[in-house]
């Protein structure tokens, strides 16, 4: 019996074309926190998301359009967490520590979300996915060498940078599990054009505020850099990266979409050397081949395999 990524491909690789986006996002947002305050910089990214992605709403049926009145609180919370609460942390976090740890620390939403899709979405987990996640955790620590909280590198101002990090990552765990069973009612491409609408509306205030405290920062920016930095974000990393996840997720089960995480700290690393100075060592090679590894025995296990080991999960 084949595999099931070899059964159906095409949300295996939507989901790594998101991860690989989202790899490159972690550099071109380190980039983009140092022109822009952080609460502008969410104001604009899902504002302008929100507006460029209006007009493919008419690609869906008009019923599927509708959103009922039961759904919408639920829908306004996830898209809170997976946008407005997730990226404020996000770039408040980035602002304070580097892309490539960034990276890394953010791989906490795999494992939260085997344990949040087993706990709440009685999602099936077997050995080898178990396996698979740890070796791929291994190898994303390796990606950096031995981690800076083993040797006491940290300063005060990385470590509230990391933990909020940490905090983003829990948060979109959160938004995604709130998503999960409403991916089955609504188009992708609704819930998407929703989360951004609400994280727009949400960051406005703060928005605001930060141009009140500092109405000079609009002169301070560098425009191509700014620019380029802001459209990355605003139509890779929001637009298709999210479609991309949202289609994802609605095709297979969220322990398994989010395996790809562990992509992310390869692609940032490969960027950050070269476009932010940051260093890379042999750990770095030896860490993406644990991860490809990781990878496979976490979505390639054969069926027959996984009947064949202790269930872990929720009867």
């Amino acid at each position: 019996m084949k595999s099931e990524i070899f059964k159906t491909p095409l949300p295996y690789l939507a989901l790594l074309a998101a991860h690989i986006i989202w790899g490159g996002n972690y550099v071109v947002a380190k980039i983009a926190v140092g022109e822009f305050p952080g609460m502008t910089l969410g104001f604009l990214r899902f504002a302008l998301a929100a507006i460029l992605i209006a007009p493919f709403l008419i690609t869906v049926p008009a019923k599927e359009r509708n959103i009922k009145l039961e759904h919408l609180p639920r829908l306004i919370l996830a898209a809170l967490f997976t946008t407005t609460i997730n990226i404020a942390f996000f770039y408040q976090g980035l602002a304070r520590t580097n892309a490539i740890d960034a990276s890394v620390l953010e791989l906490i939403i795999p494992i939260l979300s085997v344990l949040g899709g087993w706990w709440f979405l009685k999602e099936k987990i077997y050995s080898i996915n178990l396996m698979g996640i740890l070796l791929a955790l291994a190898g994303a620590l390796s990606v950096i060498g031995i981690p800076l909280l083993l040797v006491g590198g940290f300063s005060m101002k990385q470590l509230f940078g990391d933990v909020l990090i940490l905090f983003s990552a829990s948060s979109f765990v959160i938004g995604a599990i709130l998503l999960k069973n409403l991916l089955k009612v609504y188009h992708p491409l609704i819930i998407t054009a929703f989360s951004f609408l609400v994280g727009a509306v949400a960051f406005l205030i703060p928005a605001i505020y930060e141009y009140i405290q500092n109405p000079g920062w609009v002169n301070q920016i560098s425009l191509p850099l700014a620019g380029m930095g802001l459209l990355y974000i605003v139509v890779l990393s929001s637009i298709c990266a999210f479609l991309l996840l949202m289609w994802g997720l609605s095709k297979i089960e969220l322990s398994h979409a989010n395996l790809f995480q562990y992509l992310e700290p390869a692609v940032a690393a490969s960027l950050a050397v070269p476009l932010l100075g940051e260093r890379i060592s042999f750990s770095f090679i030896i860490g993406t081949c644990l991860i490809i590894l990781g990878v496979y025995w976490g979505t390639l296990g054969r069926q027959q395999h996984h009947h064949a080991q202790h269930k872990h999960h929720r009867n």
